[in-house]
């Protein structure tokens, strides 16, 4: 089965998702690999998928009270920030976010969640592989607190830089491309 991110256009940033259970460390992973990307030169992107829903603008502010008069997209701008709340029919895919909401270039775009779509995927456990049910298919590595025999490199969750230079070299930067 051929990954996703296989068939985008050249131009489209990648897509890797993050995916394990509720509480497992996804967010902290995230939070540590970014750096190291940046730091490598990486202009990233996350997306993060809520299943039960979420509530962002404040109560009683002038984006949230423009939202509850009516408004279906409210984008509040500063200098140098942009923030959009708006209604989606559905539930939109990776690839219309990618397309439609990201607003400056770049290079990488990390996903938290989404396991059942078909792109890489770096799966994060405690123990044991089968605590997450997930496609195998795109699978790009496995995280977890103790060495675990997997179809894909093992990394400790607390060796970033081993998995933030596994991201480097399967996802070159397009100017530090070949």
């Amino acid at each position: 089965m051929a990954l996703v991110n296989e068939l985008t256009p050249m131009s489209a940033p990648p897509i890797v998702c993050i995916v394990g259970r509720s509480n497992s460390g996804k967010t902290t992973l995230i939070e540590r690999v970014i750096p190291l990307l940046t730091r490598a030169g990486y202009r990233v992107a996350t997306i993060k998928h809520a299943g039960h829903g979420f509530e962002l603008d404040t109560e009683g502010k002038d984006s949230w009270r423009h939202k509850r008069a009516g408004a279906n997209t409210v984008i509040v701008l500063s200098k140098g920030s942009l923030a959009l709340f708006g209604d989606v029919e559905g539930e939109p895919t990776l690839e219309d976010v990618r397309a439609k909401y990201l607003v400056t270039p770049i290079d990488l775009v990390i996903a938290e969640g989404w396991k059942s779509e078909g792109y890489p995927k770096i799966v994060v456990v405690r123990e044991r592989l089968d605590e997450v049910s997930v496609s195998l298919d795109g699978l790009l590595a496995v995280v977890s607190v103790k060495p675990l025999e997997a179809p894909a490199p093992w990394f400790d969750r607390d060796d970033v830089q081993g998995l933030a230079n596994l991201i480097i070299q399967r996802f070159p930067r397009p100017s530090s491309a070949p």
